[in-house]
């Protein structure tokens, strides 16, 4: 072997096009085709390297593919304040998915219960409740981060882990919104 051999740089993997599933079949429809095929793999790598380690990889997986959606949603919905945040609830809640009380909504706050999950039921009905958590409500916080770096989240019980609602508290401080750069924009 020639230790003089050098492996040239890698090149980062090609950029994937727009991520368009969840305004074409929502977010319900879309989780549950995630867990069908995750489900399996997650059983399989957790037979040969252990399910705890497979699961921790797993989630924060989808804490970065979160992050990056959040952005996105931003971009998408032109803005990324607590108006905008409230009116992509559309995507989580198309098919009757998410049942919502809005309980306070100005430009520094969003707060909202959900009265009703139908993630949380489909997890069960799939037979992986222990894995909604993790698909689903591992989300949140990361999709706000994204969406707006200065907004702050909060939860303190979910329908996922049997609670009756799930309480959604958003803060958007003054500034948060306009000052928060998204995506892969150049400082000026």
């Amino acid at each position: 072997m020639n230790s003089d051999r050098t492996t040239p740089p890698s090149s980062p993997p090609p950029a994937l096009p727009p991520d368009t599933l969840t305004q074409r079949i929502g977010v319900l429809a879309r989780r549950e085709v995630e867990a069908r095929i995750l489900a399996p793999v997650i059983d399989a790598l957790g037979e040969r390297f252990g399910r705890e380690e497979v699961i921790e990889v797993v989630k924060q997986v989808i804490i970065d593919t979160a992050q990056a959606q959040g952005r996105d949603l931003a971009e998408t919905m032109g803005d990324n304040g607590s108006i905008e945040l409230l009116d992509s609830l559309q995507y989580w809640t198309r098919d009757d998915a998410l049942h919502i009380d809005v309980l306070a909504q100005d430009e520094e706050r969003l707060d909202f219960n959900v009265t009703r999950c139908r993630y949380a039921e489909m997890y069960r009905a799939l037979g992986v409740p222990e894995l909604g958590a993790v698909f689903s409500c591992n989300r949140d916080q990361a999709l706000v981060q994204g969406f707006n770096a200065g907004a702050e989240f909060s939860r303190t019980q979910t329908i996922m882990d049997g609670a009756s609602f799930c309480d959604f508290r958003y803060r958007f401080p003054a500034g948060s919104s306009a000052d928060t750069p998204r995506g892969n924009e150049a400082d000026p």
